[in-house]
């Protein structure tokens, strides 16, 4: 077994047609020079045309062209290799995307239905409740009611000559016609087909044959190995012979199109569509509504995305034919590691981990060789005080629980109350998370994954139906039972397979139960009572017959599967547009009812963490995250100064009272609304003298909060948006920065200009920890100067690197001078922090220790340090320790209540007052030396001890990386 490269560093690279290969060949000598030891890229196997993101992939055995050719390739991983640098590959292996005219594997499937190769590889349901589907897929893309639009003639039959073969199109969407009713089309009026000529009647004569050969196909139902080997082997016979006949017989391909033409009738004549009609009810699919897919659809999705279809990576086969590329690029050396997403949509993600690592070791496919050969992170959202599996054989997460935990070091824990009183005041009424999130939960299962919960309710009625004691369950009853379980889930998802099941997932079954009875009181208790049994595999199958067991196993796995959708959806996508208490504790992984985090709780995690995930990667920012790690910094701001903030949204609100307008007699935009808008400027607002985005600020702004109130459903949405509200919200965005001598902007720039001071101190000191805590840091691309980006798509814009560049150069130069000159210059940097300079040296200088120092970061030892005197809360102290190495951190946090309204850093000495740091046993008596500045900083031993004082230790930068 080989040992895995394990990352020193990540950063993040978003690949698309506007960023390619080439381009990222190009930025490797900047992120050597930085520091970085591996590129952290976004999938880049065949994604659909145009994708900005890559993980909506049609094909796992390709590279995306639209981002470079296999040379491109070449040219960024020998750039790569040239600076001594590797690469984390981001891979999807929960779907992949369809509709369109370009997966293949789709296309097979609505051609061939259950006879299709390929009908296994996807999460399909063939026999739900409703028997116009029964055999077939939903396909919910139309634009209107299917009847609508096939009398309007935007469902057209056409005919590939070169091909040989039949397809329905919807303007980019292509759904092939099944084979063996190609007769329908090719039979019709053959007595017009000209026989004249002896060479055209031996054409007809094959002409007649091929619609027998065609008519004799084996059933798209037929599901036996031989009758599926027939069909597809004949059926690609069949379409090269029309093809050839075609090419030969000019008066055949005019009878074909002729035929295609009566098929494709006349708009504003219904009757002339009935042929087409009767054509597409024969067919594998049912084309429909895209308003139909939240009840009817039977194939699982991402979420509720029509177009990415889920994947059963359980299938042995599935998982061999979509990893061969990948473990081609792993066993090369091209790639070190993997990035997985979303494993929680998969069947068993335990099962996929030990495949992963097995079957790169042997190179055939295994799961229990319990081997960790290769550097594997998962995009694992965990919830509250949730702990990733031991077992797995991963080496930790993408690093959301550290977004938060980090993140809650700069929030005030004591402003909790204080800061619930002013947003209850603003919106005018009381919020409480609790029951807002159970509600949200409710909504998403009954809206947008509702055809979800209906196909777990058919499988749960299934399982009831067979024994007589659970046989007069009703499906709705079980329905409703279903949903207030999972409405009451208190994770992502459970991990439970048949003969494993954790007391931690018992636990968290049981009271979401509980809960669900509690919520439901007056219900027949005995219906949870079933659900909870089947959930947690125990119930009894004595007497059953095999397929019960499994009809449980299954429906227990695929259970898991749907909680994490509806977490997913409801609690980052619905709740957190929804409750705005304090916009910076929204985050992917975090929870906004946990106000702040404390020191020691911190240095706990990070104790725990590097016992058992040394290796996990530790972010601030990532293309999922809500809000940029800078806009975050700015916002927790607010909680130290809970009263200012108070009078100056209140004075906001009145002076923009008359921006508002009268939306169905109810003020628009919303009061919650408002309060949104206010924190997204205070941590978006662009530095001043900024040039001008593209788009520019207030577009952005605007495109933000329309997007925001969609994802909050409550007075628009993505599949009912009300244009008038909508119109509203965009109108008073724009109003309120519309003049910069407007009354409510003399107001707001200077207050947001003392936030973001604040912020970008705030903005280091989670900068170094990152840098410096146990596990992997992870830059996302630009992210090293100041960066005050919102959700995607906002967070994808292209990155000015070379204005990076040219910033790292300067550092370079200047590193080499002489220590009066690097002083001089440190303190320019300091003095101007809000130009984002010193975020980029902080992260190069820190970067450059880690690689001199790798087994101190990767092996070593994690020590919280003794913080003593008036100011200690305000400091994060603390030492990494390997052998005789040491590095000691020291980073002040809570800057608005330590600097107060004269100091303008934290590196005034007044400020600290005689507060300490009390240094740890390996470092007494020997020199150390501030990382950013190359100054020796003095100790001072009291009895037995020896301290450092925080004003000496943050002399002249605002954090202190301390080496011996």
């Amino acid at each position: 077994m080989t040992s895995p490269r394990i990352p020193l560093s990540t950063y993040r690279l978003q690949f698309n047609r506007g960023f390619t290969f080439r381009d990222a060949a190009k930025l490797v000598p900047y992120l050597a020079s930085l520091g970085v030891s591996h590129c952290y890229a976004s999938p880049y196997l065949r994604a659909r045309p145009g994708s900005t993101h890559g993980y909506d992939i049609i094909d796992h055995k390709k590279l995306n062209p639209e981002i470079g050719s296999e040379e491109d390739f070449q040219v960024f991983v020998t750039a790569l290799r040239e600076h001594g640098m590797g690469q984390i590959l981001d891979i999807v292996p929960n779907h992949m995307g369809v509709m369109g005219s370009d997966n293949a594997w789709w296309l097979d499937v609505l051609e061939n239905g259950r006879a299709s190769d390929y009908a296994e590889y996807f999460d399909i349901d063939w026999d739900p409740l409703k028997d116009e589907l029964q055999g077939k897929v939903l396909i919910p893309m139309l634009g209107d009611q299917y009847g609508s639009v096939l009398d309007s003639g935007e469902l057209k039959l056409a005919f590939d000559k070169v091909m040989g073969e039949f397809s329905i199109s919807y303007h980019e969407h292509r759904f092939p016609v099944n084979p063996r009713e190609y007769p329908r089309i090719l039979a019709r009026s053959l007595e017009r087909i000209d026989q004249t000529a002896e060479a055209q009647r031996e054409e007809f004569l094959q002409f007649q044959s091929l619609i027998s050969a065609f008519s004799n196909l084996p059933s798209g139902s037929e599901t036996s190995p031989e009758k599926k080997a027939e069909r597809m082997r004949d059926k690609e016979i069949h379409k090269r012979r029309l093809a050839t006949l075609c090419a030969q017989s000019p008066e055949i391909t005019q009878y074909i199109e002729s035929n295609v033409r009566e098929f494709n009738g006349k708009a504003g004549d219904p009757s002339s569509f009935n042929e087409l009609h009767e054509l597409i009810k024969t067919q594998a699919y049912r084309l429909a509504y895209w308003r139909v897919a939240a009840d009817d659809i039977n194939y699982r999705r991402f979420f509720d995305i029509n177009d990415l279809a889920g994947l059963r990576m359980e299938n042995a086969a599935v998982f061999e034919v979509t990893h061969r590329f990948v473990f081609e690029l792993l066993r090369t050396g091209v790639v070190d590691g993997l990035r997985i997403d979303h494993p929680d949509g998969l069947y068993d993600p335990a099962q996929y981990f030990r495949r992963l690592q097995c079957s790169l070791e042997s190179g055939k496919l295994e799961e229990n060789c319990g081997s960790k050969q290769l550097y594997v992170v998962i995009e694992k959202i965990l919830s509250g005080d949730e702990q990733l599996p031991k077992d797995w054989p991963v080496y930790g997460t993408t690093g959301y629980e550290f977004v938060n935990l980090l993140n809650g070091l700069f929030v005030e824990p004591t402003a909790i109350g204080k800061m619930d009183r002013i947003y209850r005041a603003f919106v005018g009424h009381r919020v409480n998370f609790d029951n807002l999130l159970y509600r949200s939960k409710k909504i998403v299962m009954h809206t947008s994954l509702a055809s979800e919960l209906t196909v777990l309710a058919n499988l749960l009625s299934r399982i009831a139906l067979a024994n007589r004691h659970t046989c007069d369950f009703t499906v709705n009853s079980l329905r409703e039972a279903v949903s207030r379980v999972v409405a009451c889930f208190p994770v992502y998802r459970t991990y439970i397979s048949p003969g494993h099941v954790s007391e931690t997932d018992e636990a968290y079954i049981e009271g979401a139960v509980e809960c669900a009875q509690q919520q439901s009181a007056g219900n027949d208790p005995s219906v949870f009572e079933f659900l909870r049994d089947v959930l947690l595999i125990r119930r009894s199958t004595e007497g059953q017959a095999k397929s019960y067991a499994q009809a449980i196993a299954d429906f227990a796995m695929k259970f898991q599967q749907f909680t994490s959708a509806v977490m997913a959806k409801g609690l980052e996508d619905t709740s957190f547009y929804r409750y705005h208490r304090l916009t910076s504790l929204n985050e992917v992984g975090g929870d906004p009812r946990r106000f702040g985090v404390l020191p020691e709780t911190f240095y706990k995690k990070m104790q725990e963490q590097v016992k058992v995930w040394p290796h996990t990667m530790l972010d601030t920012s990532t293309h999922d995250t809500k809000r940029a790690e800078d806009v975050r910094a700015r916002v927790n701001v607010l909680s130290e100064m809970p009263i200012i903030w108070r009078k100056r949204v209140r004075h906001w609100r009145d002076l923009n009272q008359n921006k508002k307008v009268l939306v169905a007699d109810v003020e628009a935009p919303s009061r919650n609304d408002e309060y949104l808008l206010y924190q997204t400027l205070i941590g978006a607002w662009p530095l001043p003298g900024e040039a001008e985005t593209d788009p520019p600020f207030g577009k952005r702004v605007q495109q933000y909060m329309l997007k925001a109130a969609r994802e909050a459903k409550e007075k628009t949405g993505w599949a009912n948006q009300n244009a008038e509200y909508e119109a509203a919200l965009t109108g008073f965005t724009e109003a309120v920065l519309a003049s910069a001598d407007s009354q409510f902007l003399q107001d707001f720039i200077p207050f947001q200009q003392r936030v973001s001071t604040l912020g970008a101190f705030n903005s280091l000191s989670q900068t170094l920890i990152k840098l410096t805590a146990p596990g992997v840091p992870d830059i996302y691309q630009g992210q090293e100067l100041w960066d005050f980006s919102l959700v995607d798509p906002d967070n994808r814009r292209p990155v000015d690197y070379i204005r990076r560049g040219n910033i790292l150069k300067d550092f370079e130069k200047w590193s080499a001078k002489s220590g009066s000159e690097i002083k001089a210059n440190i303190k320019k940097l300091v003095e101007n922090v809000i130009d984002g300079r010193i975020k980029l040296y902080l992260t190069w200088k820190a970067l450059q220790f880690r690689k001199l120092n790798p087994s101190l970061f990767q092996e070593g030892e994690f020590v919280p340090l003794r913080t003593h005197g008036a100011k200690a809360r305000h400091v994060i102290a603390y030492a990494r320790i390997h052998g005789k190495s040491a590095a000691l951190v020291i980073v002040p946090r809570l800057f608005a209540q330590l600097l107060g309204e004269t100091a303008k850093t934290a590196s005034d000495p007044a400020v600290w007052g005689e507060t300490r740091v009390e240094l740890p046993p390996e470092v007494n008596g020997r020199e150390l030396r501030n990382q950013f500045t190359s100054q020796a900083v003095p100790s001072e031993r009291e009895n037995d001890s020896q301290f450092i004082q925080v004003s000496k230790a943050l002399a002249d930068f605002p954090c202190a990386l301390l080496a011996l």
